[in-house]
């Protein structure tokens, strides 16, 4: 519980680094990038579950514990709820106009409320199924032609990873736009160059706006240099992202104008038609490039990611096939009204969630008043941080922690569901900076790993060492070497030949 600071009985901070005056311990972030492994190997080399980390005036709290963690994060005061102020967040957000980095205040609240009642509701979930199962059945169209370009009719080989990334991408367009593609795409079901530039783009935008930036801490700074690069890369990547998604709004806006629209089909029709609130074209344009990113990110990571723990680990394989051959059977592709008896397929998707999150903390939260948490003093202003990795990682709550194991999340008959309000696994988060895009975040993403299992047999090449490479990248939590390999139709063929 949160306990009200009393500056005669006053706690000392969590324990970290002794900063220099000032400054802080901006020099060892600086000589120890990338940041976030500096500070999780600071946690491990102190035995700490909360580290405070402070850089010019700010103090980052760092916390690996899900209990520390709930604390923060189920903020019933609202102490721990906002965001700071931050140069790639404000310039993502367009100036703080849409919901996952914008400040508490009337802002958010209008944004967020909007965001459950109208955008990702259950209703509106149904409304758009057609247009999911366009992309379900296009994805393994694809990896079926990757099949026949590649090594022949029988086999192919296949890059998960651009398989993965397309598919969110290509989903997003769908659900926001009404079209996969911006160009004309590929005649195989792939990206064309507008689809390829757009998404690296948003890689770069996730990339940067969970980056540690120097001016963030010494803002007057960014008066004088772009001293990491940063201002400029994160700039470029969100003049690219919007330069194909602005002009679509601008114009569908002129349509409901004119009246040449007069039918709401998807997400942007949606929006433009909202009466209460009524968003303005900058809100609009802001909140869309959110939902894109925040479709983007998650599904491609975790699904690279599973598919290779699982294709290292025939028995788990096997298992996920044989609940998927149990349940759907050979004659017909999953469908989403599967998913429900699909609790093996749920749990692998849970188990790479937890062990390989797309970034290693949560987005940041700001303290808005002096408390104290787990013995500890956190002063106003302070950026707490929830380390994901430390979570999913922690192994006073994971037997065998680094191991991946789908029966870590299997209860008997209980259906397996992607949430974890414990914080065990960091997935959605929870409390009022909760994701209000849970529903949809799941449902895509098990649907994805279930077509590939369902459709495809999956080998390495001959090539290849017996194991995959589980390496992280160096500067990220991505796989080091994308995930490459055979893929085989087993499923009759006409069951491919989607449009």
């Amino acid at each position: 519980m949160l306990n009200k600071f009393l500056s005669s009985n006053q706690p000392p901070l969590p324990p970290g680094p002794t900063p220099l005056p000032y400054i802080g311990s901006i020099i060892s972030m600086l000589r120890n990038k990338p940041t976030f492994r500096w500070i999780h190997r600071m946690m491990d080399e102190m035995n700490t579950n909360i580290l405070c980390i402070r850089v010019g005036k700010v103090h980052v709290i760092a916390v690996s514990d899900p209990e520390i963690a709930l604390e923060f994060l189920k903020d019933t005061n609202g102490i721990f709820s906002s965001r700071p102020d931050t140069m790639s967040a404000y310039l993502t957000s367009d100036g703080y106009l849409n919901t996952a980095l914008a400040p508490m205040g009337d802002h958010w609240k209008k944004m967020k409320k909007l965001l459950f009642n109208e955008i990702l509701s259950g209703a509106r979930h149904k409304w758009l199924l057609n247009k999911r199962s366009e992309e379900y059945d296009n994805i393994v169209r694809y990896v079926k032609n990757q099949c026949e370009i590649h090594l022949g009719a029988t086999m192919g080989l296949v890059n998960v990873r651009i398989i993965a990334q397309q598919y969110s991408s290509n989903m997003a367009r769908k659900l926001m736009f009404g079209s996969r593609y911006f160009g004309k795409g590929s005649p195989d079901g792939g990206p064309g160059a507008e689809e390829v530039e757009h998404a690296d783009s948003l890689s770069i935008i996730l990339a940067y706006v969970y980056a540690f930036c120097v001016t963030d801490y010494f803002p007057w700074l960014r008066w004088i240099t772009d001293l990491d690069g940063h201002e400029k890369i994160i700039r470029k990547a969100i003049s690219t992202a919007r330069k194909y998604q602005d002009y679509l709004i601008d114009e569908r806006i002129q349509q409901w104008k004119d009246g040449v629209k007069t039918k709401q089909d998807d997400l942007l029709d949606v929006f433009i038609n909202l009466k209460n609130p009524r968003l303005n074209i900058y809100e609009i344009k802001s909140q869309i490039l959110d939902l894109i990113v925040a479709t983007f990110d998650n599904v491609s990571n975790n699904i690279e990611w599973a598919m290779a723990e699982m294709i290292n680990e025939p028995k788990i394989l096997h298992k996920a096939i044989h609940e998927l051959d149990n349940v759907v059977g050979k004659e017909r592709l999953v469908q989403e009204s599967d998913l429900a008896n699909l609790n093996y397929i749920k749990a692998c998707v849970k188990e790479a969630f937890r062990l390989h999150p797309v970034a290693p903390f949560n987005l940041p939260h700001v303290t808005t008043a002096d408390s104290n948490v787990a013995g500890y003093f956190i002063p106003k202003g302070s950026h707490v941080i929830v380390s994901r990795l430390g979570l999913g990682r922690n192994p006073r709550v994971w037997d065998d922690a680094l191991t991946f194991n789908p029966d870590n999340h299997m209860n008997n008959d209980k259906e397996v569901v992607l949430t974890d309000n414990s914080l065990h696994t960091f997935l959605f988060s929870t409390g009022r900076r909760g994701c209000p895009g849970m529903l949809l975040g799941s449902t895509i993403t098990t649907m994805l790993l279930a077509r590939l299992v369902q459709g495809f047999a999956w080998e390495l090449p001959s090539n290849e060492q017996h194991d995959v490479d589980l390496k992280e990248n160096l500067h990220d939590l991505a796989k080091a070497r994308p995930l490459s390999v055979i893929a085989k139709p087993r499923l009759p063929l006409h069951l491919y030949n989607t449009s």
